[in-house]
């Protein structure tokens, strides 16, 4: 009795007989462990050698032994679990949507890497699976792989909200041996009561869709500008400049690439763009300085003012002095410059600086 040549790769090997000669020869490879049923309950284990089947020298087989054949033949379900260590066992799959820690945005994430698996304890392993109706090797690791998956993406999931980290930095790797420690345990906690421990990962990756990486770089590039800005004024000065160097270059592109008139209109698009984006950036950083307003009675020139007869105070042109009172005189304005001709309001020209006549 032994595992067939062609189940040699397999986790769990059934015996197709249950009926088993007395002294029958058993073979256990180095690496696996044969099992005893009976009834749907375990019995007992042999481990890897060669044993002949005989109540005087394996005990238990007394629980097995059919009496209706005169003891000399044993009924039982035999299997041969496989305990050598599972390497690079693939998994991947969508972890589905998390929220970014820092914008809010929901990004759509998935994993995928490798673990290493060994069989701790072959009779709960068989236990648990045969209940199932998954002692198929294949129907084991498909449903095996898709309990670490899962367990995976919850952990994951539930980590990164609750740290509230950064998609972005997520994905390039910068918590990746927390979030493989995390997810380690998470895993083992799930698979223990099947009798299997998970080793380890490996290249262990969270990936996310071009779409939502592409969307959340660009959310912290314009944080970012804003930050530099010093706030959203700021950054509304610098998304118009930088709009209007855009509106330049499309200009340039449109000139063409030749001499003449289109090079020139070229040259001249660009420039625009680039002097209009200076001035919107110069005035980011500088107060905005008002215009000097004329106050009437201060003595300070205007653009209309004149000059009282009476207390010689600049004032606004009218009928009557804003300092004094006095009645201003009505042709006041009625002279000229000798020198450059402008009309004269004052006792020098505002033009040329030349002396009124007396």
């Amino acid at each position: 009795i032994a595992r067939e040549d062609q189940h040699k790769g397999a986790i769990i090997y059934k015996h197709p007989d249950k009926t088993i000669p007395m002294k029958a020869q058993l073979t256990v490879e180095a690496d696996e462990i044969c099992l005893f049923f009976k009834d749907g309950k375990f019995v007992a284990q042999l481990g890897p050698g060669r044993h002949t089947l005989d109540t005087s020298n394996i005990p238990f087989l007394g629980q097995l032994v059919d009496k209706f054949t005169g003891g000399n033949v044993f009924i039982a379900e035999v299997f041969f679990v496989n305990v050598r260590e599972m390497s690079s066992q693939k998994f991947g799959g969508p972890i589905g949507k998390v929220r970014d820690g820092q914008s809010g945005l929901l990004a759509n994430l998935m994993v995928h890497g490798t673990f290493s698996a060994k069989v701790i304890d072959p009779a709960r392993l068989v236990i648990g699976l045969v209940g199932m109706g998954r002692s198929d090797n294949n129907a084991f690791m498909s449903w095996f792989k898709q309990l670490v998956l899962k367990t995976i993406k919850e952990d994951i999931a539930e980590l990164i909200v609750r740290k509230k980290w950064p998609l972005v930095d997520v994905t390039s790797g910068a918590f990746t041996g927390e979030i493989e420690e995390e997810a380690l345990k998470g895993v083992r906690t799930h698979v223990e009561p099947y009798g299997i421990e998970i080793m380890r990962f490996g290249n262990f990756h969270i990936a996310m869709s071009e779409k939502d990486e592409e969307r959340l770089n660009k959310f912290y590039e314009k944080a970012s500008y804003i930050n530099m800005a010093g706030g959203m004024g700021g950054y509304q000065q610098f998304a118009q400049a930088e709009m209007m160097m855009n509106a330049g270059e499309g200009m340039a592109k449109g000139g063409g690439g030749g001499g003449g008139a289109g090079g020139a209109l070229a040259g001249a698009g660009l420039g625009m763009g680039f002097g209009m984006a200076a001035n919107m950036m110069g005035s980011m950083g500088a107060p905005q300085q008002q215009a000097p307003v004329n106050t009437p009675g201060t003595g300070q020139p205007g653009v209309n003012s004149v000059t009282c007869g009476k207390c010689n105070a600049q004032v606004a042109g009218g009928k009557f002095c804003a300092s004094c009172g006095g009645e201003l005189a009505a042709a006041a304005a009625s002279k000229f410059c000798a020198n450059c001709g402008k009309p004269l309001v004052g006792k020098f020209c505002g033009e040329c600086g030349t002396p009124a006549p007396a």
